[in-house]
């Protein structure tokens, strides 16, 4: 529920591409077939589990009253009411099956003006956070409330607005402004409590921790630290006795843990306490293992003693306050005591942090039975913490990227893929990741496999919130691919989800010069089935005027710059679907011929090859429409005699060089 917003602009380390012309990548397929949970999957669970904690603050319920009624509710309320959360909560309620949530991110690459009508799909749930905007950023976002309103109310969508406390409002607006109130803290630690199956009591810890005004954010962090209290306990330890630890553990332990590093001089030591941080909770193999290839990593020397004379793990563990568990995993004795130590290495060893990264990316390597795909994730977003912690996300992004570099294992572009997904998660730096993914995806030289992780992240994780920006970036990387085409296919998974995103990727494509890899990302994009169907709002985007003019002047290019055996199976797929797409199928024929016939000089060839095509389709008609595909033949041919000013043909062209008035 945090709610500030960094506009901090770094770069990260990474080559620039300055020559001209394109820049080709090549995408591996070590990602493939992965078996893992689609992050967007992930980010439905979270809004799922945000929906049931949330205890309604005073005001939602004429929120919801307000968006039901008008489509658009302006909410205002103090920073740590929660009211980003009951933003999200609000749109999840209008998921009615149509259109797609989109946060909006004014003045981000590729981002339309909030005034910009293009920006709203038929159905769609928009949130605009500007909970941390500037004055000046306040300013310039109301002017264009009123249009963008406008444009859900069109569309049958709802917004959301989130306004930053204490600004004011223009009077035709504040007929949508709801003020939300901050909720009981008790009645928010009790509901996560019984979401988390930790039954309450009365307790002097909570009272003192609550008579204090604490955001909902950190009421939820105490509510887990209870919970995870109560995992550790003792049988005969109640809540009370959880309580009290999970206070302890939002104890300041920095000294704590100075003293303790100091007593552990030696390498061998040290290498165990990062180890045990990094890896809390794994198998005590796992920590023994990592532990030698971090002092390996580190050039350390190890115990050089014969073995049966060194200390077992387990007097090593006690000697740092942690210990196995009967199931050999290991533990700290305190709660939270990992995060204060992994706090301490990476602020007062800052030479540590470069092999660190190394150490891990080794570490996500290794194999074993107790080597678990929520292991290496866990030990990636641990390090990815300390980055975004003291604000170095260039430095994870730039991790990341290495991470990527020929030879990489599917675990390690996996690693890559979950420290980029936890900085794009991130609420202060979350912009700079969508920046710097922006510049590899449209401008720099990509090395290795790393653009199959942006292919990734992009389809799985930018998409889920902000498809427009995903639509984007997967665009620039299809268009620069070479040998496969995973950002191809994860480019049409995303149109397909929404007839506004077809709409504005055909708009992009017929804004500039189509080089002959952007013809066949046109190709893809320009399916005749999703455009002649009938959308939320009863029309076909075949029938809207800006998509026509899109899709004429892409098969104009294509007819103009692509051999006839290229682009003939589209144009088939086209000529079939024409056959049963009724009065829609005129509208795609009209097309196809009206591109051919802005072919200039290539006119008639372009009309020739058009029939040709219109006759092979025949021949591969689905069985029991023969009949209808010649008819489908004889109506485009009608329509191209009509562009040439003659009437009906009396024998169908048979010239190569086309049809010529």
């Amino acid at each position: 529920m945090s709610e500030h917003i960094s506009t901090r602009v770094e770069n990260p380390h990474a080559p620039m591409h300055t020559g001209s012309g394109d820049l080709y990548v090549t995408i591996g397929t070590q990602l493939q077939d992965s078996d893992r949970p689609t992050f967007r999957r992930l980010a439905d669970d979270h809004l799922t589990w945000l929906k049931q904690v949330l205890v309604d603050p005073a005001g939602m319920g004429a929120a919801r009253h307000k968006l039901t009624d008008t489509g658009t509710v302006i909410l205002d309320g103090p920073p740590g009411s929660g009211r980003t959360s009951v933003a999200r909560v609000l749109l999840r309620e209008y998921d009615l099956g149509t259109g797609v949530f989109h946060e909006l991110l004014p003045d981000e690459e590729e981002e339309l003006p909030l005034s910009n009508p293009a920006l709203v799909g038929t159905g769609d749930r928009l949130l605009l956070d500007l909970s941390a905007a500037t004055a000046i950023q306040w300013a310039a976002a109301r002017t264009d409330l009123s249009a963008l309103r406008k444009a859900v109310h069109e569309q049958h969508a709802h917004l959301v607005i989130v306004m930053p406390y204490g600004h004011p409002l223009d009077p035709d607006l504040q007929h949508y402004r709801i003020k939300i109130e901050r909720p009981d803290g008790l009645q928010v630690l009790r509901r996560h409590l019984r979401m988390h199956r930790v039954p309450y009591e009365p307790d002097p810890t909570v009272t003192a921790f609550l008579a204090e005004s604490r955001p909902m954010r950190e009421i939820a962090d105490f509510a887990d630290l209870v919970r995870r209290a109560r995992e550790t306990a003792g049988t005969d330890e109640g809540f009370a006795q959880w309580c009290a630890t999970a206070r302890k553990a939002r104890d300041d332990r920095r000294a704590e843990i100075a003293t303790l590093v100091a007593k552990l001089r030696e390498g061998p030591q040290r290498a165990l306490l990062i180890t045990v941080a990094m890896l809390h909770g794994a198998h005590a193999d796992v920590i023994h293992q990592a532990a030698q290839l971090l002092l390996h990593t580190l050039k350390s020397p190890s115990e050089e003693q014969p073995l049966l004379e060194c200390k077992d793990l387990a007097e090593r563990l006690s000697e740092i306050s942690a210990g196995a568990e009967p199931d050999c995993h290991v533990h700290f004795t305190e709660l939270d005591y990992d995060a204060a130590v992994r706090a301490h290495f990476w602020d007062h060893m800052p030479d540590l942090r470069q092999p660190l990264g190394t150490w891990i990316a080794r570490s996500v390597e290794s194999s074993g039975p107790y080597v678990t795909r929520e292991l290496r994730n866990g030990l990636v977003a641990r390090l990815a913490e300390q980055y975004l912690r003291t604000g170095r996300g260039e430095g994870l992004a730039f991790l990341a990227e290495d991470w990527s570099t020929t030879p990489a294992s599917r675990s390690r572009l996996e690693a890559a893929m979950h420290a980029l997904t936890c900085g794009l998660n991130d609420p202060a730096q979350g912009r700079n990741f969508r920046r710097w993914i922006y510049q590899w995806c449209a401008h720099r030289q990509l090395k290795g496999e790393f653009a199959q992780v942006l292919v990734q992240v992009c389809a799985d994780v930018i998409a889920a919130s902000h498809p427009d920006q995903a639509l984007f970036r997967l665009y620039h990387l299809a268009r620069r691919e070479q040998g496969t085409t995973r950002a191809l296919q994860a480019l049409d998974d995303l149109v397909a989800t929404s007839g506004r995103l077809r709409r504005r990727l055909l708009d992009r494509l017929a804004r500039s010069p189509l080089s002959p890899t952007e013809l066949r990302i046109f190709l893809s994009a320009c399916d005749p089935v999703p455009l002649s169907a009938p959308h939320d709002n009863g029309h076909a985007l075949i029938e809207e005027n800006g998509p026509r003019e899109s899709l004429t002047s892409g098969w104009r290019a294509v007819l103009k710059g692509l051999p006839r055996a290229v682009w003939h199976p589209y144009a088939e797929r086209w000529l079939h679907t024409a056959t049963d797409a009724g009065h829609r199928g005129d509208l795609l024929l009209d097309l196809l011929v009206g591109a051919a016939d802005q072919c200039n000089d290539q006119r008639g060839t372009a009309f020739a090859a058009l029939y040709a095509s219109a006759r092979a389709a025949e021949r591969t008609a689905p069985h029991g429409t023969a009949a209808q595909a010649a008819a489908t033949t004889d109506r485009l041919l009608q329509k191209i005699s009509t562009a040439q000013g003659l009437g009906r043909p009396a024998a169908p062209p048979t010239s190569t060089g086309g049809i010529t008035p």
